[in-house]
């Protein structure tokens, strides 16, 4: 739901670490997204279903990064002195309703756009209980096929920094380039 007078926190204080996530400082969103290029990190949770579809969130129109794009379905920035794992269950758990899950970790990488640099935590799990997408941070969410994804990368429909992860971490059948399958049991 577009709402005009929502935005993201600019004073929001963000760790600041080097490529091994070792905190070295703090910024605001505000200055990280300035194209500093302050490394940041995040968190990404790629919900897959029994089916293999993959669950994205679309981004709300006043999102100061991509708005109105697809994405990853849960992305989030760590708190000043918050754990990884920690930011993880927080963002799924304020996203979408999500709080019995087992994530599992897949990878961490450096991504820059233009804006920013973040030192992205990369999580997958397998769910298929109710998902609640939170009304004042998303624009609501689907599960799509995987062939959907393939038929929409390169249209300005998905966000670079997912189709990007995405053809990182995971074949074009869904399987996780590290070897792991992403089915196996459902979380409810």
């Amino acid at each position: 739901m577009y709402t005009m007078n929502m935005k993201d926190n600019q004073d929001e204080l963000f760790p600041i670490v080097d490529e091994d996530g070792n905190v070295i400082g703090s910024a605001t969103r505000g200055e990280c997204h300035s194209g500093s290029k302050l490394l940041h990190p995040v968190v990404h949770l790629h919900v897959f279903n029994s089916s293999r579809d993959l669950y994205l969130q679309k981004r709300p129109e006043w999102k100061d990064i991509q708005p109105g794009k697809w994405d990853t379905a849960v992305g989030g920035h760590i708190d000043y002195g918050e754990m990884p794992e920690d930011a993880l269950r927080r963002e799924v758990r304020e996203e979408l309703g999500i709080t019995g899950f087992t994530p599992e970790f897949v990878t961490k990488y450096v991504f820059e756009s233009s804006r920013e640099r973040e030192l992205v935590y990369v999580h997958r799990c397998v769910y298929d209980g109710p998902i609640q997408p939170s009304a004042s941070e998303l624009d609501g969410g689907r599960f799509w096929t995987l062939q959907e994804i393939h038929e929409a990368m390169g249209k300005g429909i998905l966000t670079p920094n997912f189709e990007s992860e995405f053809k990182r971490c995971f074949d074009k059948d869904g399987r996780c380039r590290q070897g792991k399958r992403y089915h196996g049991h459902s979380q409810t």
